[in-house]
């Protein structure tokens, strides 16, 4: 039987496929652009392909979903017997995605909210999460609406990478030109705030800067339990060592996941970055938590 509230989101949520599954998520690709080809995130192109076109110089760049794809996913909800739809997407202020989704919404068969998550990657998966949690447990859309936005209003990501140039070149980087010119040589660390991504510190050796990438996710997570999710792009290694440190400091650490970002994401950050993204869990402590992926 059909959930009451269906749950929309985009693939820069990168969540699992047996949570997706589980919790009847519907996840609409972002579209990465390469060399003039239009390609689905996920679906037609992994962290590898991307890393791949930018290291050879290849045109990359990524594009909103266009309104129709939105609207077949409501139609879909509706025609499976949700009476309301929850669409939760990244940030407005770095993808016109949630323009899209309203434009769909306007039109949809049953009534639909919209929801900028202020963020990406698990910055938006954890919110997306705890509105499906909500919505299978029978919360009204207006419930799940509210959980998505507590979500994420008290998530938090920070991350590294190794060069800005990505950044600049595909316009993300906000606040954070002030680090570009001849500064490019440094090892910046960033967070995302009020939807954008803006510096936090200048850092001038890379194992420095995953140090203190580690202490801000400590410090972040307070004395409370927390989920924590470890992205990277082509750095496995980097990520299962920062999952292994975090899974040691933080000492109220329920679930740790290690997340490779996709290509939608990919392009913007480029090989080589880092980062974490913490949440409250809603999950009870069942003991130490290990690294999964």
């Amino acid at each position: 039987m059909s959930q009451a509230v269906a749950v929309v989101t985009d693939s820069t949520a990168y969540l699992e496929s047996e949570e997706t599954e589980r919790l009847g998520i519907v996840v609409i690709p972002i579209q990465v652009v390469v060399g003039g080809r239009t390609l689905d995130d996920v679906v037609q192109i992994d962290a590898g392909g991307v890393a791949a076109a930018l290291g050879a110089w290849s045109p990359v760049s990524t594009s909103r979903p266009g309104p129709p794809r939105f609207a077949d996913a409501y139609e879909l909800a509706a025609a499976r017997g949700a009476v309301g739809v929850v669409s939760i997407h990244l940030s407005e202020a770095m993808s016109g995605t949630v323009e899209s989704a309203r434009i769909a919404a306007a039109e949809a068969p049953v009534p639909v909210d919209v929801v900028d998550s202020g963020s990406l990657a698990m910055g938006l998966g954890f919110p997306v999460l705890a509105a499906a949690e909500a919505a299978r447990r029978g919360a009204t859309r207006e419930e799940v609406v509210a959980v998505a936005r507590a979500c994420a209003e008290v998530t938090r990501t920070y991350f590294y990478v190794d060069t800005l140039e990505h950044l600049r070149r595909g316009g993300r980087i906000g606040a954070a030109a002030t680090l570009l010119g001849s500064a490019l040589s440094i090892k910046p660390l960033l967070h995302i705030t009020n939807g954008t991504i803006a510096p936090l510190e200048k850092v001038r050796t890379t194992g420095r800067a995953i140090a203190r990438l580690e202490d801000l996710a400590v410090r972040a997570s307070g004395n409370r339990p927390v989920d924590v999710a470890v992205h990277h792009l082509q750095a496995p290694a980097r990520a299962r060592t920062l999952a292994g440190h975090l899974s040691n400091r933080i000492p109220h650490l329920v679930r740790l996941r290690v997340v490779e970002v996709g290509a939608a994401v990919g392009v913007h950050v480029g090989p080589g970055m880092l980062g974490v993204t913490l949440t409250p869990s809603l999950t009870p402590t069942n003991g130490p938590a290990t690294p999964s992926s």
